[in-house]
């Protein structure tokens, strides 16, 4: 039986209560699901289907000390290097010292690592001192989750809800404690209660043009907890990846670093390694540097920088190797009539990791009671400006393992009714089709100007005019006779919208009210931080200045502020 035919729920039967919701079902939400008591009922909502987040594209691998030769003091320097003088020290300290349990953890659970005879085989990655990133090929995100996926199907206390797209956080109304949810399932706007929210919606890539994540990656966490009042943290640092496949008509897929760790050369169209002109480490220099390093050199040497392009060079690679190590990179460029035998691929940057997110301490809680986030949606403190390579997945698993001690809303606390009677919505087919349209071009034109005033270098006048748009597109937004329809529901009030591709395109309206939001957090977060710093990069504003802003910004509602000054344990300096 297939995970949709046996873990899926017609309208009439979703719940009305679990003891645990979890939103997502990447490796975070699926490995979160696995470490909850088994003795709980755990819901797991995804929007799509299962394994379509951006785990299933990660290629590279997870790091871990897990080599007598490296040691945990390396891993926590190069994480405290790498994020820019912003890490939290005690959250790297944390996920530095549980990644050797929790590597042992996936082994057990099934993860295929590739090994070196017995021991498991390591690699070296962009700004890690030793080599400490384990891999599966080049899909290392795939087999993990395809992995927790089946072991998450084995557990009757976990039910997955496909296909459902969670629209709100339902709030008690006096205690203002997260309580459940509403989503858009079926066509219908439900209520869902549970004692704990778990957020692991992963990130926001989608709110650029060039990105390399799924078209699921639309920020949903963060729009979410920021509507209901969750403080927010260092929303400008977004990762771009310098090396995208760059083809006319072909999706911006990751060319993993680890290709430049086994020895690929970053070269210009005239075969320049021009890279060392920007870094001592030249195409190994931590991502936001080589990115930076790609744009200025595109931007000196050719007349249409905007849609030119460099390369990687895979030829100093012993064939076997390539063959061995990357698989499927060799598979996607030859469907995009690329041999990386003969030739170099075309590359260029895109935006890749979103450092910042929901705010949250070592046991995933939120600002908002009962309500807790993990993985790429929330900001633990362990990427600081810029994350190391490799964190991410860490991060996914390490903090996954505190929820075997989470403490859950009392059910006699939460709010007490019954949904009331489902409100049909008719909308003609013309006018649902205008609506569509209007939303995905606002999409499109939203995804164009956030690339093109938040995307690897920013000004202030470009980013305040930017600002200014996405307000008055917000403002058209709302006004649709479909928002009308869904933002001003009161809690437990049942909707049902009677027309063709109903969830589709219900699924539309809510990602594009995600990214519209979004985007205005991430410009006025980039506009408030007035230096450069990892993947915060401001033409006006060159310099890091850490008098004034070695501090994360903090966002609730509509005001902003500044931390008081990160510090780092002396022996790290």
């Amino acid at each position: 039986m297939s995970s949709s035919e046996s873990n899926s729920f017609p309208q009439q039967n979703l719940p009305t209560y679990f003891d645990v919701l979890v939103v997502g079902a990447g490796a975070a939400g699926l490995y979160t699901a696995l470490c909850l008591p088994e003795n709980l009922n755990v819901g797991l909502i995804t929007k799509d289907t299962l394994s379509v987040g951006a785990s299933d594209w990660a290629q590279g691998g997870i790091a871990a000390v897990v080599d007598p030769a490296d040691s945990t003091v390396l891993h926590v320097k190069d994480t405290m290097e790498a994020g820019a003088e912003l890490c939290q020290w005690e959250a790297v300290q944390f996920l530095v010292e549980q990644a050797p349990a929790c590597i042992q953890s996936l082994v057990e659970l099934g993860v295929a690592f590739d090994r070196r005879g017995s021991d498991l085989a390591l690699t070296l990655e962009a700004a890690h001192s030793r080599p400490r990133v384990l891999h599966a090929a080049d899909t290392t995100g795939r087999k993990v989750v395809s992995t927790l996926t089946a072991q998450v199907l084995r557990r009757p206390h976990i039910r997955v809800i496909q296909q459902a797209f969670v629209l709100s956080l339902w709030l008690h109304p006096q205690t203002h404690h997260c309580q459940g949810v509403s989503l858009i399932h079926n066509g219908r706007v439900s209520w869902i209660r549970a004692g704990a929210v778990i957020l692991a919606t992963g990130g926001g890539g989608q709110v650029f043009a060039q990105t390399t994540n799924p078209e699921v990656s639309t920020g949903d966490g963060c729009a979410i907890a920021w509507r209901s009042g969750a403080v927010l943290r260092d929303l400008e640092f977004f990762q771009f990846h310098p090396t995208a496949l760059t083809k006319p008509g072909a999706p911006r897929f990751l060319i993993s670093e680890a290709v430049r760790g086994e020895g690929a050369h970053l070269v210009d169209t005239q075969g320049c390694r021009f890279a060392f002109h920007y870094h001592p480490a030249g195409e190994l220099a931590p991502r936001d540097v080589v990115s930076r390093a790609i744009f200025s050199h595109l931007q000196q040497t050719e007349a249409n920088p905007a849609e030119a392009h460099v390369c990687l060079d895979l030829r100093p690679i012993p064939p076997d190797k390539i063959r061995h190590r990357f698989p499927n990179i060799i598979q996607v460029c030859q469907h995009w009539r690329v041999d990386v035998f003969s030739e170099p691929i075309p590359v260029a940057p895109a935006a890749h990791y979103w450092m910042g997110g929901i705010a949250t301490d070592l046991m995933n809680r939120t600002s908002i009671p009962g309500l807790y986030a993990i993985g790429e949606t929330a900001s633990t403190g362990v990427h600081g400006a810029n994350r190391l390579a490799s964190n991410s997945l860490l991060e996914c698993v390490v903090f996954a393992t505190q929820f075997a001690q989470i403490e859950l809303e009392p059910k006699g606390m939460l709010q007490e009714s019954s949904p009331s009677t489902p409100e049909a919505v008719s909308l003609t087919v013309e006018d649902w089709t205008v609506q569509c349209q209007t939303i995905a071009a606002m999409r499109q034109a939203l995804q164009r100007l956030v690339w093109q005033s938040a995307g690897i270098c920013r000004q202030q006048d470009v980013m305040e005019n930017a600002i200014a748009s996405i307000e008055t597109w917000r403002q058209e937004f709302v006004a649709l006779p479909i928002s009308q329809s869904l933002l001003h529901l009161s809690p437990l009030k049942t909707v049902q919208f009677d027309f063709l591709d109903a969830n589709q395109g219900l699924r539309a309206w809510g990602e594009t009210y995600n990214l519209l939001d979004v985007a205005r957090l991430i410009l006025k977060s980039a506009a408030f931080r007035t230096e450069s710093r990892g993947g915060h990069y401001r033409s006006d504003y060159p310099q890091t200045d850490s008098r004034h802003w070695q501090v994360h910004t903090l966002l609730q509602n509509e005001r902003l502020w500044r931390s008081e000054r990160i510090t780092a344990p002396q022996v790290l300096n």
